[in-house]
C-alpha cells in the first residue's frame, strides 16, 4: 500500500479517536448536551414516522444532528474561556451568551422544521 494512503488512515483514526474523546467528554460534563442528546434519541424514531419522504426524513433528522453539534460548539467556547480566566468579564459574558443564543436559534428551528412537517402531514 502507498505510503500516503497508510499515513492518511492513520490520520483519520487519530482525529476519530479525538472526537470520541470529544463526544464522550460532552456526555460526561454537559448537562445540556446529554438533555439535547436524550431529546434526539426520542425524537429520531418519530423521524421515520413522521417525514414521508427521505428528504423529509433527512430535514428532520438534519434539525437534531445541528442542534448537537451548536452545543459542542457553544461548550467549546465555555470550555476556552474558561481556562483563560474564571473572572468575570463582560467580553466573556458576551461570548457565552452569543454561543448560547446560537444553540437556542437551533432549537427554534428545529421546532419550526419539526412543525412545519407535522401540519403538512396533517394536511393530507
Amino acid at each position: 500500500m502507498p505510503k500516503f494512503i497508510v499515513k492518511t488512515i492513520l490520520k483519520l483514526k487519530e482525529a476519530t479517536r479525538y472526537s470520541l474523546y470529544g463526544l464522550k467528554a460532552a456526555f460526561q460534563d454537559e448537562f445540556a448536551f446529554r438533555l439535547e442528546l436524550l431529546a434526539g434519541i426520542i425524537a429520531l424514531p418519530l423521524a421515520f414516522f413522521i417525514g414521508k419522504t427521505y428528504v423529509e426524513r433527512a430535514l428532520l433528522i438534519s434539525t437534531l444532528f445541528i442542534v448537537l453539534i451548536a452545543e459542542l460548539l457553544n461548550s467549546a467556547i465555555e470550555t476556552t474561556l474558561n481556562r483563560i480566566s474564571r473572572d468575570w468579564n463582560p467580553l466573556t459574558r458576551k461570548a457565552k451568551d452569543l454561543g448560547s443564543a446560537a444553540v437556542f436559534i437551533t432549537i427554534i428551528n428545529a421546532l419550526v422544521v419539526w412543525t412545519m412537517v407535522i401540519i403538512s402531514r396533517c394536511q393530507t
